[in-house]
């Protein structure tokens, strides 16, 4: 069976705008949390947002670029530059049909939409730039990647609401299994921090309400909870088969082991209550991994902050393993970039993989009324000095699709 292995990792999050500076922020606990300023919320419940700070896309792309494409894609190049050069790997003529291109999103332009419809309704049609549809389209980050990079492999984006990130290192090592690419630019990028989503999630009373302590409005686990904190940004990881990467005299830092998705056929946005579909999962990704519940080292949970997902999660993370359940750190990386959605499970991966090159998990944050439904180790506010050698990360997304990856320390 061909091995798949990680060599380069590229961020952007609302804790950092590059890979060093996303751990040393996450190890400390820093909060993303901040008064929302992407537009005018005082008419919104929900005021605050994870967003990213000081982000210069002219780094990485040219002024004419920023005008057109959309945030989540700006972020998107953005990771996969860093994560290129991270690797030291460059893309050619010669390699570039075996080099394939999987960023998934939740919302694509969904923000670049709405600024565009307010263009037509107060200045008219010709307000709207030609570029607005190859800009907004779910699959523009991907495809905009590949020109980018000069990736001509396999190009593709699966969306899969909240779960789309995860899923992202699924199928791409599913494509190498089969032989379709070498390389995989793998990762998942989100920015939909608008005034109109903002509402919806408002009205639907998914988002916190905690407008008077941004940094503390994220709360994954505790009894005190009260919704999502939006995020956004970007993770990308570079994919090689091992073969591949050691001819090159690649770094390796970890091993994707495989994955699973399933289907929860109960609500629209409410998990199943007893967590069946992310048990089966969780169950499967264990099982076709070639492992056992033992194995299992740490958990980066989905952990939303919301009153139904935290348990639903806890008492399916429970369902599988048992009385080990107690022993195993869950982290949430949510705790401190909010829920960044598309990106969501890609940043968590990351964290995984990063967590087993300095033998530390970070913490959930915020974590000061443990919640009695929620009664797992969920690494409260303080980073954990330990080794993990698998990592499962989990992400749960709206429609019930659940998707568990399998990440492990990487052993030539």
């Amino acid at each position: 069976m061909t091995r798949v292995v990680i060599t380069g990792m590229g961020a952007v999050t609302p804790i950092g705008n590059d890979v060093p500076t996303f751990w040393e922020n996450a190890v400390n606990g820093v909060s993303g949390g901040v008064k929302l300023t992407a537009f005018d919320a005082s008419g919104h419940d929900t005021r605050v947002a994870c967003e990213v700070k000081d982000f210069n896309p002219e780094l990485y792309i040219s002024k004419k670029d920023v005008r057109r494409l959309a945030r989540s894609i700006q972020f998107a190049i953005a990771a996969t530059k860093q994560a290129l050069d991270n690797a030291n790997f460059e893309i050619t003529p010669e390699n570039s049909d075996q080099v394939g291109v999987m960023i998934n999103t939740g919302g694509g332009g969904i923000d670049l939409m709405e600024y565009a419809t307010r263009l037509v309704d107060e200045k008219g049609v010709r307000s709207v730039g030609p570029f607005l549809v190859p800009s907004v389209m779910p699959n523009a980050p991907s495809c905009l990647v590949s020109i980018h990079s000069g990736a001509t492999g396999p190009i593709l984006t699966s969306v899969l609401a909240c779960a789309s990130g995860n899923y992202a290192f699924v199928e791409a090592f599913h494509l190498m299994q089969r032989g379709e690419a070498q390389v995989m630019i793998t990762g998942g990028t989100e920015s939909v921090i608008s005034s109109v989503i903002a509402a919806a999630f408002g009205r639907m009373g998914a988002t916190s309400g905690r407008n008077d302590d941004p940094a503390g409005a994220s709360r994954p686990f505790s009894a005190d909870r009260d919704g999502f904190v939006q995020g956004e940004g970007a993770a990308v990881m570079l994919l090689e088969t091992e073969e591949h990467a050691k001819a090159r005299g690649a770094h390796i830092y970890a091993e994707v082991l495989g994955g699973s998705l399933t289907g929860d056929a109960y609500h629209v946005t409410a998990p199943r209550p007893d967590g069946a579909g992310a048990v089966r999962a969780m169950r499967n990704a264990i099982k076709w991994s070639g492992l056992s519940e033992e194995d299992i080292d740490v958990i980066y949970a989905h952990a939303t902050s919301t009153l139904l997902n935290d348990v639903a999660e806890t008492n399916a993370i429970k369902a599988v393993f048992g009385q080990r359940a107690y022993q195993i750190p869950i982290s949430s990386t949510k705790s401190m970039v909010g829920h960044m959605l598309g990106a969501a499970g890609a940043i968590s991966a990351l964290a995984a993989v990063l967590g087993f090159q300095d033998d530390v998990i970070p913490p959930t944050i915020n974590l000061h009324e443990p919640d009695p439904d929620c009664d797992l180790d969920y690494v409260p506010n303080q980073a954990r000095r330990q080794r993990t050698d698998v990592a499962m990360i989990n992400a749960f997304g709206f429609g019930g699709q659940n998707v568990a990856l399998i990440l492990k320390r990487y052993e030539g």
